[in-house]
C-alpha cells in the first residue's frame, strides 16, 4: 500500500517524513536494475552533504559544513584504494521531546545519516591527512606528494670494438 496516494499526502515533506520513518510500501520484488533502500539512503545523504574542494600548490583542502555536529560524530577515513570518506550521524535534540506539551511545528533541518565519497588524485599523500573542525566546519587537507624528480638522459659509453 502507498501511503502518498492512499492518505492522498503528496508533498515533499510527508516523503522526507516517510523516509525518515523508513516506511516500506508493498512494492513487489525489486529486481536487480532497482536501487537498493540503503542505496537511495547512501544517495540522498551525499547530496545533502554539500563540499568545497580547493586545490593549493602542495595540498587539496576538503571543506563540510556540519552545523551541531560534535568533532567526536564525524568519521574521516581514507579507504585503499585512495577514497577519502567523510560520514557521520546528525540527530535530532532529544531533549525537546522530554518536556511535556513540547512538540515540533516545523522541522526543516536535515537529520539523518551523511556521507561524502572522493577519489583521491595520484598525488595526494594518503598518510599525510589531518582533519580540523571549527565552529561548525570541518576541513580535510590531504597533503600533495613531491613530484617526481624529471629522468635524466642515461649516457651510454660507446667503446671502440
Amino acid at each position: 500500500m502507498d501511503l502518498t496516494n492512499s492518505i492522498g499526502f503528496n508533498s515533499p515533506l510527508f516523503s522526507i517524513l516517510e523516509d525518515m520513518l523508513d516506511v516500506a510500501g508493498d512494492e513487489p520484488e525489486k529486481s536487480r536494475n532497482n536501487p537498493s533502500r540503503a542505496y537511495v539512503r547512501d544517495a540522498k545523504a551525499m547530496a545533502a552533504t554539500p563540499v568545497d574542494v580547493i586545490e593549493y600548490p602542495n595540498a587539496y583542502e576538503f571543506v563540510v559544513d556540519m552545523p551541531g555536529i560534535k568533532p567526536g560524530e564525524i568519521k574521516v577515513q581514507v579507504e585503499d584504494d585512495a577514497v577519502l570518506v567523510v560520514s557521520g550521524e546528525r540527530k535530532r535534540e532529544k531533549d525537546k521531546d522530554a518536556i511535556d506539551g513540547v512538540k515540533y511545528v516545523r522541522m526543516e533541518r536535515r537529520v539523518g545519516k551523511f556521507m561524502r565519497k572522493f577519489s583521491l588524485p595520484e598525488n595526494a599523500n594518503k598518510d599525510a591527512v589531518s582533519a580540523v573542525c571549527r565552529d561548525g566546519v570541518l576541513t580535510v587537507k590531504v597533503e600533495k606528494l613531491p613530484p617526481p624528480e624529471p629522468k635524466r638522459p642515461k649516457t651510454i659509453e660507446v667503446k671502440v670494438a
